[in-house]
């Protein structure tokens, strides 16, 4: 005769898969508030960098807590997987409210995070001490550990590369919740003999899971209330990308793009903007056949360069497919743009920029190269603005050729727009900074460089809607307010751009 399985040895490896899930869950929750607090507050470094800590301490605060708990362990537990659940899985369409709504903004973030952070922090005691009668101490200590700490290095890796591309936050945080208040449920049949009223405790978890469920199935209706409150018009377009947040907002004066809550561009006053950023580079290239954009993914500049009848081919690489796309298919901009993507001269790469040159080698191909690249508002962004990074554009640049890089403002950020100009500098370029006036944005930077030194263009193309004639010569003129300030290049290993940047964009926003 088989010898029957005790509850005890059936309930062990399921436990153990239990403190995975769970330790899972608990850091989602704190990525999930790292990077909602970057994507509406900026300063990514200071944002994860305080959530971690609030929420590390937080765990402790709740480790201390669990000696409280004397009686009905498993029950607590259950409780407190609930509790995970319910605030955790809500925790980024409250966020996303309390940003749109409240003054207090990082009060409810921190609040938040601390409360989630000690009801994790109750978890594992707490299934340490239902494991206690199960194991023998060194083994429960070592094996609990492990398998915590293998479920949060299994969430570090799916959060970033499946569920915020998939789901995005707001679905992400509710699948979570869905998932602790699983386990709350599970936990009352696999430990039923140690619970009093198994099923008074089912029904409160199916009434979270029932909540959770709901908020599953209106997470577009949460997004797009919460981020109506975010933006000034009506949000026609929105896409969390596996990079970014992509949203396209329309107004009486046309449409607005926005990635990661950050104006990329306003339809009202594009043009001046990449006027000013393709035709100066064209005056002074010698011979431009070969174009290379880098960014620009909306396809704005590809139109600029698109009217001179002797560039031959365009390469753009820009790093996200979806916005790629946007600039292809979506009809206003593809009106925008011209449709510069039906061209047969544009080729279209979707590669991260460093790693694209860095494999090409030293190969002087092309005569324009347009840097188009979002501000340096976090290190993922600032080391396209390194000096490593303009090394390898120069390995690519034409001996006759020109580059231009958008290098933010003059005006408001004064020490980022010089920095930017220095760090050109240190690899060898001779340059030549400009401004444009671009109402969206104000004063707006951008350097011309090439390998020698060289005159300042004084004209621009006739048949331009902003930079005609004489304007071109204007771009070059400074005001005191503008002129060269001392500042470091930015460099890989310091990332000076990014602290200027910071420092500086935070008095006026």
């Amino acid at each position: 005769m088989v010898e029957p399985v005790t509850p005890a040895r059936i309930s062990v490896p399921l436990l153990f898969l239990t403190t995975f899930v769970v330790a899972g869950c608990g850091l989602i929750y704190e990525l999930t508030a790292g990077a909602l607090a970057s994507f509406v507050l900026g300063d990514s470094i200071t944002q994860f960098s305080t959530v971690i800590g609030c929420y590390l301490s937080a765990l402790g605060l709740g480790a201390w807590l669990s000696r409280y708990v004397e009686r009905r362990v498993v029950e607590r537990f259950i409780a407190v997987e609930l509790a995970v659940g319910l605030v955790g899985g809500t925790s980024a369409p409250l966020l996303f409210f309390a940003f749109s709504e409240l003054t207090w903004f990082r009060v409810v973030l921190y609040a938040l995070v601390l409360l989630i952070g000690t009801l994790v922090g109750l978890e594992v005691p707490l299934l340490m001490r239902i494991l206690r009668r199960r194991l023998e101490f060194k083994e429960l200590i070592a094996r609990v550990l492990s398998v915590d700490y293998l479920g949060a290095l299994v969430a570090s890796l799916v959060f970033p590369m499946f569920f915020v591309p998939k789901l995005g936050l707001t679905r992400t945080s509710l699948t979570f919740g869905l998932l602790n208040a699983g386990i709350a449920l599970w936990t009352t049949y696999l430990l039923r003999d140690e619970i009093r009223r198994p099923a008074a405790l089912r029904v409160r978890c199916g009434l979270v899971m029932v909540t959770l469920i709901a908020g599953l199935a209106f997470a577009d209706q949460l997004t797009s209330l919460a981020e109506d409150g975010l933006y000034n018009h009506e949000i026609v377009y929105a896409k969390q990308s596996a990079y970014q947040r992509i949203v396209v907002t329309r107004s009486d004066a046309g449409f607005q793009l926005f990635l990661d809550g950050n104006l990329q561009f306003a339809s009202s006053d594009e043009y001046r903007y990449h006027e000013a950023l393709v035709h100066p580079a064209f005056a002074t290239a010698v011979g431009a056949q070969h174009v290379l954009v880098l960014g620009g993914g909306d396809g704005l500049a590809l139109r600029e360069i698109l009217k001179y009848p002797a560039v031959e081919h365009v390469t753009l690489v820009d790093l996200d497919p979806a916005m790629t796309e946007l600039g292809r298919s979506f009809a206003p901009l593809r009106a925008l743009n011209a449709a510069a993507y039906e061209d047969p001269r544009v080729e279209v790469v979707n590669d991260d920029a460093m790693r694209w040159l860095a494999a090409r080698g030293e190969s002087h191909a092309y005569d324009v190269i347009i840097v188009d690249f979002p501000d340096p508002n976090n290190f993922s962004l600032g080391k396209l603005y390194t000096t490593r990074f303009y090394g390898l554009v120069r390995s690519q640049l034409s001996a006759a050729g020109s580059l231009v890089v958008q290098s933010t403002s003059p005006l408001f950020a004064r020490r980022s727009f010089w920095c930017i100009v220095h760090t050109l500098r240190q690899v060898g370029f001779a340059v030549q900074p400009y401004h444009a006036n671009v109402p969206s944005f104000g004063e707006w930077g951008y350097v011309l460089a090439r390998h020698a030194p060289f005159e300042a263009p004084e004209r621009g193309p006739a048949d331009a809607r902003y930079l005609t004639g004489p304007v071109m010569a204007s771009l070059f003129v400074w005001s005191p307010d503008m002129r060269e300030v001392p500042a470091e290049p930015n460099r890989l290993d310091n990332q000076a751009l990014v602290r200027y940047y910071e420092d500086e964009w935070k008095h006026w926003n």
